[in-house]
Order: structure tokens, then C-alpha cells, then sequence
């Protein structure tokens, strides 16, 4: 088993060692003991396989658009006993982002507009900025 130190990790998992640090902190990485010659207590600690795959398990998660929490109970749950509860967190998820779409697409439509009224004159104030402003334009 290849083991390799915290930022080697981090690096592999495309992090920060104190994203690493942080994630340890809210119970998503495990915290390996300090391993030296001497014995545990001592060193520096050392991590494995498991550790870079639960990495990239967070980032993707995290990419995806799950919040810390879900991606917890996603770690926890059984990969073959889970399923329903995955799947609602999924579907939780996918719902959340339609919302968010639906949002963006409503904004970038008014954005258009603005855009398009503003190119459509040469003076007065701007419709965007004045939009921005709460003025109508």
C-alpha cells in the first residue's frame, strides 16, 4: 500500500492541506495517528488508497453541488443497502438545481434585454445600470 503525507494527498486531491485539515475537522476525513519509528505518537501522519478516493468522493460531491452534510450522509450510507436514500438525496439535489437554472436562465433573459435596450440608444442612462439602480429605464 502506497501511503503519502498530508499535502501529497491534498495534492492529489486537487485540495489545499488545509481543506484536508478542515474536512477532518467535520468528520468527513478520518484523522490517521502519527507513525515514526519510535511507534504511534510520534511523526507525522500517513495516508493511504482509501483516503485519496474518499478525497475525490468529497470534491465531486462537492462539484455536484452537495452541501458538507449530505456528502456525510452519502459517505455513511452502504453502497448496496442505500440506494433509496441516495437517491432522494439525488433527487433533492437535482430539484435544487432546476431551481438554480430556472433562476439563471430568468436572469440571463433580463440581462438580454438590458443589453439590448441599451444598445438600441445612444443617450440617456444606461437601462442596465439604471436597472441595477432600481430605476426604470
Amino acid at each position: 500500500m502506497k501511503v503519502r503525507t498530508i499535502a501529497a494527498l491534498a495534492q492529489q486531491g486537487g485540495v489545499g492541506v488545509e481543506t484536508v485539515r478542515f474536512y477532518q475537522r467535520r468528520g468527513l476525513m478520518p484523522t490517521p495517528d502519527r507513525w515514526s519509528r519510535d511507534g504511534v505518537g510520534a511523526g507525522i501522519r500517513r495516508y493511504g488508497e482509501e483516503d485519496v478516493r474518499r478525497l475525490r468522493f468529497i470534491r465531486s460531491a462537492q462539484t455536484a453541488g452537495f452541501t458538507l452534510e449530505q456528502i456525510k450522509e452519502l459517505l455513511s450510507l452502504d453502497a448496496g443497502e442505500d440506494r433509496a436514500r441516495a437517491r432522494v438525496l439525488a433527487s433533492e439535489r437535482l430539484a435544487a438545481l432546476d431551481r438554480t437554472i430556472a433562476d439563471l436562465e430568468t436572469a440571463r433573459a433580463a440581462l438580454r434585454r438590458l443589453a439590448s435596450a441599451c444598445a438600441s440608444k445612444d443617450s440617456g442612462p444606461c437601462p442596465i445600470i439604471a436597472a441595477f439602480q432600481g430605476e426604470t429605464a
